[in-house]
């Protein structure tokens, strides 16, 4: 079966990789909205965010290691490029409370550029990058919406 991001020159997308990677976009998403209906759990809306954007940030560069490693060679610089997310998320997640609005849109950005890595690389399968373009906006829908109506 294929998902709704097929196009005739590439190979479609699996059905469970884009029902699990748009279920995915829901804890982006939903936080956003609980600011604006619920005023009064920003903060923890906040948090609940960036906690969840360092998390995905961070399994994007454990699925480039898993496939680099998967190489008969793996490439240390890919290897090594692969930390990178990891590293960037938890730094992000360690910003002082105060610095919310920072926090997410340091993910938005970070998540940014692991799209234009997976956009400019030839190891994932031809459908993931418009996989990627589709979660990749709208995980950073959320985050932009987070900092703009999310305050600690």
């Amino acid at each position: 079966m294929t998902g709704s991001l097929d196009t005739p020159t590439t190979p479609p997308v699996p059905r469970v990789v884009l029902i699990y990677g748009v279920l995915g976009l829901v804890p982006f998403l939903a936080p956003p909205l609980v600011g604006l209906l619920a005023p009064d759990q920003s903060g923890l809306a906040g948090t609940a965010l960036a906690l969840y954007g360092g998390l995905i940030l961070s399994f994007l560069g454990g699925a480039r290691w898993g496939m680099a490693i998967g190489e008969d060679r793996p490439r240390a610089f890919t290897i090594t490029v692969a930390m990178i997310p990891t590293v960037a998320g938890l730094d992000l997640l360690l910003l002082p409370p105060q610095a919310q609005t920072e926090k997410l849109l340091g993910l938005a950005a970070a998540l940014a550029l692991h799209l234009l890595w997976d956009l400019r690389s030839n190891g994932p399968p031809a459908w993931y990058p418009r996989l990627r373009i589709l979660l990749t906006l709208g995980a950073m829908t959320g985050l932009i919406a987070g900092a703009i109506w999310l305050r600690s």
